[in-house]
């Protein structure tokens, strides 16, 4: 009878999770991890808070929920056990007997709110992940308190169905959908078709995918963000179904969707459908993002007022309870589309808060008089764009920024942080330190705050690490206030030749805020005690990245010295630079290539291995090669700016495609020494070819890196000088 009671129950309730979540995360950092912890969750129906503590020969971590004991456990490993789980590497080896808490430890926040992700994330890091690098993913979420993060995923197999049902063609809707690497600009209505068309096997998978992701964040008790309807449509549906629509213009050359007017008799109804869609895929959810008009131009004829609340009725028929997600960016949100809205019902991403704050802090260059209003809004670090690679922070101005807002007025209706990068996988200091802020609630400095999170990063202390590092603190990562670039401060290297090259993509808007002597001394710091900390997966990691920035800087004096012994007309010496610049990226393309984080096989074998046929896994591949290069079509590379906007400075790819650049144009201008006439190169031929091949890349590292390190290093040294 009581067996039989267990499977009634066991069939009624199938979803019921009899076990702790968190155990699994353990087992998967460490086979056996999960008995060496007591993970207890303590509803207290206030804040979020986190507790360390001993019971008997295991670690007591106790929360409010899975979340929080998440936090309390990364916590407990960083600064009790000096094991650091970072996207360079999410396994460890833990001691047999851990470290005692000696002492009762407590945190709590009122930031009860923790997003994650931007859509470019999507396309610029995730475009062709698994469901083993997601899993990975949303445990580095929940270790970091990641309780509200967009789910994209699959976001095109509603659209399809949407479409099919509307009365599109096969062929129509795929000529609408974008492709794996270009979804993102897709989902923020900036383009149609772009990398595509899709195979079917593509939307089966990734239906597959997304409901795992899903899941497992419902196991954890993270609230995903959906991707809600804001009047996309194709540009022909005027045409195809006679809506009222408004036309945008062109996104850097590409024909964007179209908007369907709020005021039309058939928003709702077609909302609806998309609703009752994704419901049918994946279900309801307490958050939805939409973001209409990014980026866009063309929208006055638009009623920005009817717009919003059109949106808003949509959603709340889907879930009265429902909360709509909207990126600030630039003009977003629009004043006219928001000031008609109730407070709590929109939560607005500030989603630059560490250089160009929009809820209301003074100075910023997109600074609002009057903040948000009555609107909720979460404190933000976007920190990179198109997931370039480069060392880059602003560790004074973050801490500065987000602790006026526990004082400034505008700052009241704050509910959280975000992380809002284009690209991860890179500079996991300056997400480390975003994500603990909301359970430090009084200000602290970044050099106190460096020399734990170094024991937490390399599981000891050493003062010469520590030197190294405050060299970076003070330097590439404390970008000025004055300074609004995006970003890192791209390598010259993956530049379009020429004789003026500051930066590489388009909108950088670089300024020369360090001294690049700084990461110089750094790396030659990190290499003098590199013996002490071989086979340390994050200081080797750190080191190869750190050297990479110093070459990468030793190279752009060099090629300020080409280039003024070219103004000059001194031949001899021009020959002499030119060559030592090639050199340096000869030798970066080595350094690199003993990570496989660094190296373009790495990204290419992600693209191929979705692929089911050869024709799959060639155009995933193409996909691939395209968005880290040329981005785009001619058009949209060279008139709409969009070349190397995510370009890489990888193993593979520097000696493949930049490296020809470079040898190129300093043929041009060795030409013009020599008295030939001035010859113009089409870039776009010459970097198409490479955007169409399938020769295939290794994605497994060569060298040990410590050794190639200071070999390179040793031979940059003697490269630059002259």
């Amino acid at each position: 009878m009581k067996k039989c009671f267990v499977l009634l129950l066991i069939s009624i309730f199938p979803l019921i999770s009899w076990s702790n979540p968190l155990n699994g995360l353990l087992e998967r950092i460490d086979k056996g991890a999960s008995k060496k912890f007591v993970l207890e969750v303590v509803k207290n129906g206030g804040q979020d808070y986190f507790e360390l503590d001993q019971r008997g020969k295991r670690v007591l971590i106790r929360g409010n929920n899975y979340i929080s004991v998440a936090v309390g456990l990364n916590w407990y490993l960083k600064y009790h056990a000096g094991i650091h789980l970072s996207w360079n590497g999410m396994k460890a080896q833990l001691p047999d007997v851990l470290p005692p808490v000696k002492k009762k430890e407590h945190h709590e926040t009122d930031l009860k709110l923790r997003y994650d992700f931007n859509y470019c994330t999507f396309s610029y890091s995730m475009a062709f992940w698994d469901w083993k690098r997601w899993e990975q993913e949303i445990d580095w979420m929940a270790l970091h308190g990641i309780n509200l993060p967009l789910a994209a995923v699959g976001e095109e197999c509603v659209w399809h169905n949407l479409l099919q049902k509307l009365g599109y063609t096969k062929d129509e809707i795929n000529r609408f959908i974008a492709g794996p690497a270009f979804l993102a600009w897709w989902e923020m209505n900036n383009l149609e078709g772009w990398g595509g068309p899709n195979p079917d096997s593509w939307y089966t998978q990734q239906e597959v995918l997304q409901k795992k992701i899903l899941n497992r964040m419902h196991e954890y008790g993270i609230k995903s963000v959906l991707p809600g309807y804001s009047g996309m449509m194709p540009h022909d549906a005027k045409e195809k179904l006679g809506l009222n629509v408004a036309d945008a213009k062109l996104w850097n050359g590409y024909k964007r969707p179209t908007f369907l007017q709020p005021t039309d008799a058939r928003f709702d109804e077609i909302a609806s459908l998309y609703y009752k869609e994704q419901e049918a895929l994946f279900g309801k959810a307490d958050y939805y993002s939409m973001d209409p008009f990014h980026e866009a131009e063309g929208i006055d004829k638009v009623d920005l007022d009817a717009a919003g609340k059109a949106i808003m009725k949509a959603m709340k028929k889907v879930n009265p309870k429902a909360v709509w997600v909207v990126q600030g960016w630039m003009e977003n949100p629009r004043e006219g589309m928001i000031k008609n809205l109730k407070s709590s019902d929109l939560l607005i991403l500030d989603l630059f808060s560490e250089c160009r704050p929009m809820w209301g802090m003074k100075p910023s260059l997109w600074y609002r008089e009057k903040g948000y209003g009555q609107h909720d809004w979460l404190f933000c670090m976007l920190e990179n764009f198109g997931a370039k690679i480069g060392l880059h922070g602003r560790m004074d101005q973050l801490l500065d920024n987000f602790y006026e807002t526990k004082t400034h007025p505008l700052a009241k209706h704050i509910k959280g942080i975000g992380l809002t990068m284009e690209g991860i996988d890179n500079n996991p200091v300056m997400f480390e330190l975003m994500t603990e802020l909301p359970w430090r609630p009084e200000k602290f400095t970044k050099g106190e705050w460096l020399k734990d999170y170094l024991f937490a990063r390399y599981g000891k202390r050493n003062d010469t690490v520590e030197k190294a590092w405050t060299i970076l603190s003070g330097s590439i990562y404390n970008c000025p206030r004055t300074n609004n670039q995006q970003g890192t401060h791209e390598s010259v290297f993956c530049a379009r030749p020429s004789q003026n090259v500051l930066q590489v993509s388009s909108w950088s808007k670089l300024e020369n805020y360090y001294d690049p002597a700084s990461t110089w001394e750094a790396a030659r710091l990190m290499l003098n005690i590199a013996s002490q900390f071989r086979n340390n997966n994050n200081f080797e990691y750190d080191l190869v990245d750190i050297v990479r920035q110093a070459i990468a800087d030793r190279a752009k004096v060099v090629y300020n010295r080409a280039i003024a012994d070219f103004k000059s007309f001194d031949k001899e010496n021009f020959t002499k630079d030119s060559q030592s610049f090639l050199d340096l990226l000869l030798l970066q393309d080595k350094l690199l290539g003993t990570r496989k984080e660094f190296r373009v096989g790495h990204w290419i074998q992600q693209a191929r291995s979705l692929g089911n046929t050869p024709e799959e896994k060639d155009l995933y591949e193409w996909n691939a090669r395209v968005q880290i290069t040329t981005w785009g079509n001619r058009t949209s590379a060279d008139q709409g700016g969009l070349r190397d906007y995510a370009h890489k400075e990888w193993n593979g790819i520097l000696k493949d495609f930049y490296y020809k650049r470079w040898v190129a144009y300093w043929k041009t201008l060795s030409d013009v020494l020599d008295g030939k006439p001035v010859v113009t190169l089409d870039y776009y031929s010459m970097e198409e070819p490479w955007t169409k091949e399938t020769r295939p890349y290794s994605a497994e590292p060569e060298g040990d890196c410590i050794d190639t390190a200071a070999q390179v290093f040793a031979k940059a040294m003697a490269s630059g000088n002259r």
